[in-house]
């Protein structure tokens, strides 16, 4: 079966980067395969792309060596499966508040007697190898959203489920459950003690800590409390930066330093 880069490079203490697709194109998703990450993932929910975007981008993402991973739109054995037959390596799932939610995704993606995944892996095979029902279970990674404070407190039952690969944090609902506005790189104190609580509980279960952030910056700190799996901004907020930045040089005659 193809390998899951991104596993090996956990093996090794190592971080992955992962792109982030919010624009529904192959195009757009080819792109970003061809750009220094690890990983590409397709947002499915709160990106554009409906299922038969998200396959496109797979097989685009598929002319890389990059890992193909997707973000579901809801803890549902159903979009999940889909997901996995055409070949995501890596599912995220939002909103995991309980150990029951975290227990019924990961039977959702590992197949009997570890979970419940019906068989048909239509493209995964082609994209993973013949030995593809062989392998999936312990090569497909699970990774569950906190990204409520509930999910917060439940934290270390949630991490005792077997099978469970990482832990993806969205601190843009976390900070909202804690009563403050959304973002990236909450600035609220008792919102980066939860963030740094959950990788330490992580790391002390041996289940990697994952992040989204929105500045090299705060990834840096993010990489510093041992988080391993680090999403930076999108494809359409990169597109949006750049263009907010470059435009007033633009109309001005003069050159921004950080515009292309």
């Amino acid at each position: 079966m193809r390998e899951n880069k991104v596993k090996t490079l956990w093996s090794k203490g190592e971080c992955a980067v992962t792109g982030w697709l919010a624009i529904p194109s192959g195009l757009s998703a080819e792109m970003m395969a061809q750009q220094d990450f690890d990983a590409v993932t397709v947002d499915m929910q709160h990106g554009c792309a409906d299922y038969s975007d998200m396959l496109s981008m797979l097989q685009a993402i598929s002319t890389t060596d990059k890992t193909p991973f997707v973000r579901v739109p809801w803890n549902d054995p159903a979009i999940i499966g889909r997901v996995l037959d055409a070949g995501a390596f890596g599912v995220i799932v939002p909103m995991v508040n309980t150990a029951a939610e975290c227990r019924a995704f990961v039977e959702a993606c590992r197949y009997y007697p570890e979970g419940g995944r019906s068989v048909g892996p239509i493209r995964a095979s082609l994209y993973g190898g013949a030995d593809y029902f062989a392998n999936a279970n312990k090569t497909v990674i699970t990774m569950a959203m906190i990204e409520h404070k509930d999910g917060v407190a439940n934290l270390d039952e949630i991490l005792a489920t077997p099978g469970l690969d990482a832990i993806f944090v969205g601190p843009s609902d976390l900070a909202v459950s804690m009563g403050y506005t959304p973002g990236f790189d909450p600035k609220w104190g008792d919102v980066n003690e939860a963030i740094a609580l959950i990788a330490d509980r992580c790391i002390k279960a041996g289940v990697v800590p994952g992040i989204h952030v929105g500045s090299v910056e705060y990834g840096q700190k993010m990489r510093d409390l041992g988080y391993k799996f680090i999403a930076y901004l999108s494809d359409f907020r990169m597109l949006q930066i750049a263009y907010a930045r470059a435009l007033p040089s633009f109309r001005a005659g003069k050159p921004a330093p950080d515009a292309p």
